[in-house]
């Protein structure tokens, strides 16, 4: 028997992504300048529509009479249930909310091919219902569980085989990541990357770009969906870096030891049991209309593998803000992530951008909010309006910014922050539930060349 050991490294890949992301305005598909034009001609190739109801008119969704819990009469897709959560001792933080518990695990995927020697990848322009605009581009897969074992007795995904078959094609990128852990229980979702060297169907839905079209499309609000960012953060890019301030050795210590000091004690339980929350016909909501509803549609899609449904969503309340501080060490970029304790994370803490949060729940902001709220527009290396996950949550939109402002050298930071190099949180990427959903928002932004250093 014959054994073959592999390089441990594919040291090729790295330049190959860097070559896609030097190809900037076209590529081997449509220019970059067209995409908005060609998904405005796919929203109206199809007929869309949201129509907000009462959980009344919920089809296969009901409230559970001993619990509350919202859920569905499959027992697939997901459930409403309340948490409850605490943080830390003497005394400890207490609170209790509704929240997302949906335990299977979605596949994210984006199909890349070499097209006139250049790494391209084929992106959709897909319908959810809660992006305000509807329509975006997304994965080239983006299913939850239920939706490709086809729970709801739609249409098959489009290639789906290719990240459902082993060795169907070359994985470049595959790591199980969280969501929005303020709204997700324990979510995790397969977010992949993979080469083929198939001849594909082409489709009208579909399109391939390179690594910096994409990156391009970035600045452009609310036209990348969430799922196409996460995975793309995923990507074994190479930011080259002559170092940073703290060793890779010492950053993941010190990011162990955060995990370590932070003690969090988070259940799900019933939905009626959740404090300080009021449910009517239309929704349910804090009296003080503070952070979110949650709230039920009907749904009409005319390219989706079921032509029309209804379901719960998450509406939150104003626009949230996601933005890391940046500045150089001895000339090499760093940005200020924040180790988050949030409600839903599978681990304690993820790192997240510096500032998260939604001003209109605060009366005092979070540190350094008003360091980003008071940046010159020449210190702004990037800014743009996305909206997160458009399946579960209802116009819901966040300002991504990165600011590079003047920062005195020998600034003690608060506990919990530290700064790491855009290399280093790209490495951080790679493995599960180590960079919050909203810190690979930007770091996207990075690795595709949207942010201007």
């Amino acid at each position: 028997m014959t054994v073959t050991v592999h390089s441990r490294e594919d040291a090729a890949l790295a330049e190959r992504l860097a070559r896609s992301a030097a190809q900037r305005t076209a590529g081997a598909g449509p220019r970059t300048a067209e995409i908005p034009g060609w998904l405005a001609e796919r929203r109206a190739a199809h007929h869309f529509a949201v129509t907000r109801i009462p959980f009344d008119d919920l089809e296969g969704w009901s409230f559970e009479p001993h619990t509350g819990n919202l859920g569905h009469r499959s027992g697939r897709f997901f459930t409403v249930e309340g948490l409850r959560a605490e943080v830390g001792e003497d005394p400890a933080v207490r609170w209790t909310q509704p929240i997302i518990r949906q335990p299977e695990v979605g596949i994210l995927g984006i199909l890349a091919k070499e097209l006139d020697g250049v790494l391209h990848f084929l992106m959709q322009a897909k319908m959810e219902p809660g992006n305000p605009n509807l329509l975006q581009l997304s994965p080239t897969v983006q299913a939850t569980r239920s939706n490709y074992t086809k729970v709801h007795r739609g249409a098959a995904v489009k290639y789906l085989e290719h990240f459902t078959q082993p060795g169907r094609g070359r994985v470049l990128a595959d790591v199980l990541q969280s969501e929005h852990g303020s709204w997700f229980f324990h979510k995790s979702n397969r977010n992949m990357l993979v080469e083929t060297d198939e001849e594909l169907p082409e489709d009208p839905d579909f399109v391939w770009l390179t690594l910096g079209q994409i990156g391009e499309l970035l600045h452009t609000d609310n036209l990348v969906n969430m799922d196409a960012r996460t995975v793309l953060a995923c990507a074994p890019v190479a930011l080259r870096e002559k170092g940073a301030l703290l060793p890779d050795t010492l950053l993941r210590s010190w990011f162990t030891g955060e995990r370590a000091r932070h003690q969090t004690r988070m259940t799900c339980g019933p939905l009626n049991e959740v404090r300080d929350w009021e449910r009517d016909q239309w929704s349910i909501q804090r009296p003080d209309g503070r952070y979110f509803k949650v709230v039920s549609v009907g749904v009409e899609a005319g390219n989706r593998e079921v032509g029309s449904w209804t379901q719960p969503l998450f509406e939150p309340t104003g626009l949230a803000l996601a933005a890391f501080v940046a500045r150089r060490f001895d000339g090499v970029p760093h940005v200020l992530a924040h180790a988050r304790v949030e409600g839903g994370f599978l681990d304690t803490v993820e790192l997240g951008p510096t500032v998260q949060c939604t001003p209109d729940n605060y009366t005092d902001g979070p540190p350094f909010a008003d360091l980003v709220a008071q940046a010159k527009p020449e210190q702004v290396r990037y800014e743009a309006v996305h909206s997160e996950e458009g399946g579960r949550f209802l116009n819901a939109e966040s300002r991504y910014l990165i600011v590079e402002p003047d920062l005195p050298l020998d600034e003690e930071l608060p506990p919990g922050y530290c700064w790491v190099t855009p290399g280093q949180l790209a490495s951080l990427a790679r493995h599960g539930h180590y960079v919050n959903v909203q810190a690979r928002t930007l770091l996207a932004c990075m690795t595709t060349g949207a942010v201007a250093w």
